[in-house]
């Protein structure tokens, strides 16, 4: 558990005139505790050795925060749909997780009771419910065989999608939120002073630094001061979200309205303003995020784009202490990306072409030798009226045709001249396209493989000729499926990057 954690690994917090004493957090000993676990006594703490922000810890703690957890489609849906009680966050969540904690993972009945200290819960009359269920099929036992049927679906599930694992998790995040609740109202009654001997505004940068959007709204809302906290070199919490990528928190600067003109007009000790943070490189684990260097600079220009909004136009040809622009730091520290981006997109672009060639030279020679063959007399197609038969013209032409208009889409990549906005929508577009259509030329021309192979089938077996159909079909699917797994990644970045991107889209 989290502040059990914090306890152990530092034992010196501020003392009690700060609110932050290690008494107030002893006393609630029992309830940072979850079940079945045997936890040794926390010795009582100095308060007279170095002083130690709990607020310090849990801004250097990302994965706790359901900010710093990425899922899956899958797993995100799981996450948002398992049921939580709300009052964690009142107090500490500490006696709800651990109620139900016990009522999922038991079939015992006798779990169903509810506490009489606390209002009832939806989850608690549903139980109420079920209990009464129970005691009506109990003389037939058949409660307790759908009991364990539940329970070993629930289990499988379980295993199968992580689904504990991710409740755990869940649990976690709203312990953590309910912990810095009563942080934050400490914090609210501490003066200017006190703040800094409790370390709040460094806690505020790393919170910025690892993008928790949760403890930034929690302690600006119990101490609004807190949004100027600044660093040596008078960096604050937009321009560590700048600096370190973190678009949530930078998004923030949005919702500050009055406030908002004295972050916009910062400067830094060295003559920076925001615009010339966001013209260098983004930190590794931001650009590694994307496949491919072309996406990357796509990314690191919207980041540029995006701050060059919120500033006031005259600091987009401000000079630095150094006498550079945001433009031309940002030329300079995004040469190399520029060209690695111009080699992955013409390496791609070149094998997608070959495909392309490949479907294209297979599909014209397939249009001229049709199954079946020609009559001799007219010259026409034997299988002319067949159904099938039509349906694999049909595929042989949208296989061709889509083929070539890939191929002319991979060339104007090629041809492209890799300046630094081409990579915002121009290549992205394109290769989105190219792969569209190329996607098209290969289920078309597997269509119309099968097509024919069907259409000959049909008319020389008489028999088994269905059980044969079918694995035609199931074996021509697998090439598809792998390009659908193969590619479905890059597309769906392509398009989540450029068409539904949050950052370009600010409004300032």
């Amino acid at each position: 558990d989290v502040a059990l954690k914090l306890l152990k690994r530092f034992q010196n917090l501020p003392d009690e005139s700060y609110g932050f004493t290690d008494h107030k957090l002893l006393r609630r000993r029992e309830s940072f505790s979850l079940p079945n676990q045997n936890s040794k006594p926390v010795p009582q703490l100095e308060s007279s050795s170095v002083k130690f922000s709990v607020l310090m810890e849990l801004a250097k703690m990302p994965s706790v925060f359901p900010s710093g957890t990425q899922y899956g489609h899958l797993r995100q849906f799981i996450y948002n749909h398992l049921s939580v009680d709300r009052k964690f966050s009142e107090d500490y969540g500490i006696t709800e997780i651990t109620n139900f904690v016990q009522k999922v993972t038991s079939v015992d009945k006798r779990q169903l009771k509810t506490s009489t200290n606390r209002p009832l819960s939806r989850y608690d009359k549903v139980l109420i419910v079920l209990d009464f269920l129970a005691t009506l099929v109990s003389g037939l036992h058949l409660w307790r065989i759908l009991c364990e049927i539940a329970y070993l679906f629930g289990k499988t599930l379980k295993r199968l999608y992580g689904i504990s694992e991710i409740y755990e998790q869940k649990c976690t995040h709203y312990q953590v939120i309910g912990i810095l609740s009563y942080f934050s109202r400490s914090i609210g009654k501490l003066n200017g002073q006190q703040l800094k001997d409790a370390y709040a505004y460094e806690a505020m940068l790393y919170a910025a630094e690892h993008g928790i959007i949760e403890f930034i709204n929690a302690m600006r809302e119990a101490k609004p001061a807190l949004l100027s906290a600044v660093n040596s070199c008078n960096r604050g919490i937009f321009s560590y979200a700048i600096q370190y990528r973190k678009q949530n928190v930078f998004q923030l600067i949005h919702c500050l309205n009055g406030r908002k003109e004295m972050f916009r007009y910062s400067i830094d000790t060295f003559g920076n303003n925001m615009l010339h943070l966001a013209a260098h490189l983004g930190p590794p684990s931001d650009r590694h995020s994307r496949s491919g260097a072309a996406m990357q600079m796509q990314r690191e220009i919207q980041w540029f784009k995006a701050v060059e909004k919120v500033l006031h136009p005259k600091f987009k040809e401000a000079e630095n202490d150094d006498g550079k622009k945001p433009y031309e730091i940002f030329t300079e520290n995004h040469e190399e990306l520029v060209k690695d981006g111009e080699k992955w997109a013409k390496d791609t672009a070149t094998s997608y072409t070959i495909v392309g060639t490949l479907i294209i030279t297979i599909m014209f020679a397939a249009a001229f030798t049709v199954p079946g063959g020609n009559d001799q007399n007219t010259g026409l197609p034997i299988f002319l009226h067949d159904n099938v038969f039509t349906t694999f013209l049909i595929a042989d032409a949208l296989s061709l045709f889509a083929s070539a208009t890939s191929v002319l889409i991979f060339i104007g990549i090629l041809t492209s001249r890799y300046a630094e906005k081409d990579f915002v929508k121009n290549l992205p577009w394109k290769l989105m396209f190219g792969l569209s259509f190329l996607f098209l030329s290969v289920c078309s021309m597997i269509v119309a493989f099968c097509a024919a192979i069907i259409d000959m089938i049909s008319k020389g077996y008489r028999t088994n000729k269905w059980s044969i159909i079918v694995l035609i079909m199931l074996l021509g699917s697998i090439p598809i499926i792998v390009l659908v797994l193969s590619q479905l990644r890059l597309m769906k970045e392509i398009i989540h990057s450029t068409w539904k991107n949050r950052i370009s889209t600010i409004e300032g």
